[in-house]
């Protein structure tokens, strides 16, 4: 028999073999599955030849076409990449040393400091829910004993034996349920790893592994805020539990009440942390995986286009206040005759050139509501220049 038949075996005796056994089974069904998918004889070698054939592929393909350069700040990324594929898909020991014990192992050892413990806060947690349990069946069976069944129909469905059972059994669902149940799940998370870890090379399926890793960290961290909470939860069952039985065989009413609104308050404290953890792994971006990377690409590909309208207005401002001293400066013909004429006949001769600057146009530092109609006036502009300069040099 091996070491996981055994704790199955034991694992109705309480909470802590339960969880012991569950530990066991799911690094088995691990290890067992990374054998089957991608090890010596896996089923997705094939497949993972030709992903690594298609990924070297499309990076030639990007260099033949000038779409990428072969430089460290192209050739780094993709390296680090192809190389954290191939070592956490075809190595079990880098995957259960590094993916396995972080999210089992990490959690854990943070609930450990925090609470003091110097082994497994885990275990720690389960060893006192057992003695919680123990302490109310051990109570329920002298109260069901002294109890007739006379008085409990008498008494209706709510009796302090029913309320002090139905307590426990929220507790248990509070506790054991959620434990078992983030335990299963980081299991089943961590046998697929390998497939999305392999999925991170092409861009279109980053999405998918920045989803795994997400769900591997919600999974992971709820034992954590399940033992954290759970401890404070019982600092206030243990004296409840000490004061159940009355001294007559019987339960204590108030202190059956007391379990009942405790495990009610621990059940409804599980869900907030299921949804609070939601909320914490919702809001991480995934070292740039998924939509965060498309949403950003595509904020930074509007703020762009939006600058191309300014861009644009700033650069025909700057053509047309250059272009105006060009404009200005008129030497007529006309002027020059008249000018002759008006002097004495001597030898000099006198050239009117009348240089008129115009000022450059005062543009706002607002755009105009419509680009075509700011273009239009700089054209009538220009003409009502050319066409008033020779009127003003004649006078």
């Amino acid at each position: 028999m091996s070491a996981c038949e055994q704790l199955t075996a034991n694992a109705s005796a309480g909470v802590a073999p339960a969880l012991r056994a569950v530990d066991c089974l799911s690094n088995e069904a691990t290890a067992a599955a990374f054998g089957r998918l991608f090890g010596g004889q896996g089923a997705l070698l094939p497949a993972l030849t030709v992903l690594l054939t298609l990924y070297i592929a499309f990076f030639a393909i990007s260099l033949l076409t000038g779409r990428s350069r072969i430089g460290i700040s192209a050739l780094t990324p993709r390296m680090m990449t192809l190389g954290l594929v191939l070592t956490f898909s075809t190595s079990w020991v880098a995957y259960q040393g590094v993916v396995w014990t972080l999210a089992t192992g990490a959690p854990d050892q943070i609930a450990g400091v925090l609470m003091g413990a110097k082994g497994s806060a885990t275990t720690m947690f389960a060893d006192r829910i057992d003695m919680i349990f123990g302490a109310i069946a051990e109570v329920g069976q002298t109260a069901g004993s002294a109890e007739g069944a006379a008085s409990s129909a008498a008494s209706g469905s709510f009796t302090p034996v029913n309320l002090m059972w139905l307590a426990a059994l929220l507790l248990m669902l509070g506790t054991v349920g959620v434990l078992l149940t983030a335990r299963i799940a980081l299991a089943v998370l961590l046998a697929l790893g390998p497939v999305f870890v392999v999925l991170a090379l092409f861009p279109g399926t980053r999405g998918l592994t920045a989803g795994w890793l997400r769900g591997l960290v919600l999974t992971a961290i709820t034992p954590l805020f399940v033992v954290l909470g759970g401890g404070l939860m019982i600092e206030l069952i243990v004296p409840v539990v000490a004061g159940l039985a009355n001294g007559q065989g019987g339960v204590d009413g108030r202190a059956a009440l007391a379990l009942f609104l405790i495990a009610a308050v621990h059940v409804a404290l599980m869900a907030m942390v299921m949804k609070v953890a939601g909320t914490i792994v919702a809001g991480w971006q995934v070292f740039g995986l998924g939509s965060a990377e498309r949403s950003a690409g595509g904020d930074l590909a509007a703020a762009a286009n939006g600058l191309v309208p300014i861009a644009e207005y700033r650069m025909e401002s700057a053509h047309q206040s250059a272009a105006a001293p060009r404009r200005a400066i008129a030497i007529t013909q006309s002027s020059m005759e008249a000018a002759q004429a008006a002097t004495a006949p001597s030898a000099s001769r006198t050239t009117t050139i009348r240089n008129q600057l115009a000022a450059p146009p005062a543009h706002s530092s607002a755009l105009p509501p419509l680009r075509d109609g700011g273009r239009a006036r700089g054209i009538g502009s220009r003409f009502r220049t050319s066409a008033s300069g020779p009127r003003e040099m004649m006078r």
